[in-house]
């Protein structure tokens, strides 16, 4: 959240902001109900003296005997007070309606963030591991047909048992996925990261906290409800992200300098309907609404939130240059910045066996997003109430609050799967993950049951 004051002084660098970020957002009707609280507040404190006053005075009038005066004065504290009653039910109608108007204010970005409407206009700072790659099959197979054929990904099986947009995996490609979990979150221990093992179910508070509601409800899981309803504060909403329940972790806290930075990394299961993304992916594991992710959050004080940031970046890099996957680092521009995000890296693994038109020069494949690097300053401490104090005897004031996949697990798994794979069909695990599988070095895949593996289950 925006502070109001920051609205007030700056409503044109704001304004200037939504139109870089192409929010569509009246704020010159917020601007006026701040005024109108302003000046019923001022009225409201100017009305609270006078009655004071007068009441001060009733007492003193009476004991001089002057009861004609002293009526006055109690007429006129009855005026007062029935005038005050009403300037406060205003000022408070005014308090809840800014407070629901600030909501709808994304943050507004750093002077760094390069502007642009989309996802074309991001800036590729980095790219890491293409000097070195391994020798790949002359066609490399998508990963959604290698994990049938292997059938160690089964989405037909997890349509059928849930919906579309959940799998299976099965075998050696669930053993890869466990893997992968637990080698992210011994790199991010190595990293000095605090594990943090959260509840899955969130209230609508912790969603408001970290900025998915009440934009994004279209894309949460509601327990109980539909997300379109009205929703009160303790409805509870299928985890999105471990940034959710992590960073709500402290909301109206007060936090020690000496507590800072503070590093939590958390694995979760994230629930994401994905509404805005109908026919994007109709094959495979890349977008779905069920998916596994290692979360790093990190709280620091507002002046080491840049530094912090990129290390944060390279944090979550090392996990794919430990696993030799190729990757590169974009810059953000304003119209891809999510909600709450002053500045955004994103990490994206070259995944070769599905062409795009942005693949690299002249090899094919297509980048994976698998983590984003984001700095939200004070945005989210502020609608959470995360504070922090300097020193034992200073006001505690808003700490800032950043995150980054370390890193999205299905999608490393996607981009596995494809540069690793071998001509014969095989799959050559990674060195890293080998102590976690067993010592399995190659995946063989496994025989299909039932059935359906003959072709005759009609």
């Amino acid at each position: 959240m925006l502070d109001r004051r920051y609205l007030r002084e700056n409503p044109e660098e704001v304004r200037e902001s939504l139109d870089d970020r192409g929010y569509d957002v009246d704020l010159d009707e917020i601007l006026e109900l701040d005024a109108e609280w302003r000046e019923l507040k001022a009225e409201g404190d100017d009305l609270r003296h006078e009655r004071n006053e007068v009441s001060s005075k009733i007492g003193q009038l009476k004991q001089e005997g002057d009861e004609e005066a002293a009526q006055e004065a109690i007429e006129r504290s009855s005026e007062l007070k029935e005038r005050l009653q009403r300037v406060e039910e205003r000022t408070d109608e005014l308090e809840d309606e800014l407070d629901e108007a600030m909501l709808e204010l994304p943050q507004v970005p750093d002077d760094s963030v390069p502007v642009g409407d989309d996802e074309a206009d991001n800036v590729e700072v980095e790219r890491w591991g293409f000097d070195d790659l391994r020798d790949l099959p002359d066609e490399v197979t998508p990963h959604y047909d290698l994990g049938e054929d292997l059938d160690i990904i089964d989405e037909a099986r997890g349509a059928k048992t849930t919906g579309a947009g959940f799998y299976f995996l099965k075998g050696d490609g669930a053993r890869l996925e466990h893997a992968l979990i637990q080698f992210m979150l011994d790199v991010h221990r190595e990293q000095e990261y605090v594990d943090v093992f959260p509840p899955v179910p969130v209230k609508s508070t912790s969603m408001r906290g970290t900025g998915q509601l009440p934009k994004f409800n279209e894309d949460a899981y509601r327990i109980g409800g539909d997300e379109f309803d009205a929703y009160d504060d303790d409805d509870l909403w299928l985890c999105p992200t471990a940034e959710v329940p992590v960073t709500n972790m402290y909301r109206d806290d007060i936090l020690l300098r000496e507590d800072l930075p503070l590093k939590h990394q958390a694995y979760t299961p994230n629930f994401r309907r994905e509404a805005g993304e109908h026919g994007t992916e109709t094959r495979g594991i890349v977008r779905v609404h069920q998916f596994n992710k290692v979360e790093l959050v990190n709280f620091v004080e507002p002046e080491e939130s840049y530094d912090r940031l990129d290390a944060l970046v390279e944090e979550a890099a090392e996990v794919l240059e430990r696993l030799g996957l190729p990757y590169r680092v974009l810059d953000l521009c304003t119209g891809d910045l999510t909600f709450a995000s002053a500045k955004t890296y994103d990490l994206e693994v070259w995944a070769p066996g599905t062409d795009s038109e942005d693949a690299p020069e002249g090899m094919g494949g297509r980048w994976l997003e698998v983590s984003s690097a984001s700095n939200f300053e004070a945005f989210q401490a502020r609608r959470a109430g995360i504070r922090y104090r300097p020193e034992h005897h200073e006001s505690a004031e808003y700490l800032h609050t950043l995150n980054a996949s370390g890193t999205a697990v299905g999608r490393v798994m996607v981009a596995i799967l494809e540069y690793y794979q071998n001509e014969d069909g095989t799959v050559d695990v990674p060195e890293p993950l080998q102590p976690y599988m067993g010592g399995t070095e190659v995946i063989e895949g496994h025989e299909k049951v039932g059935e359906s593996a003959l072709g005759t289950d009609e």
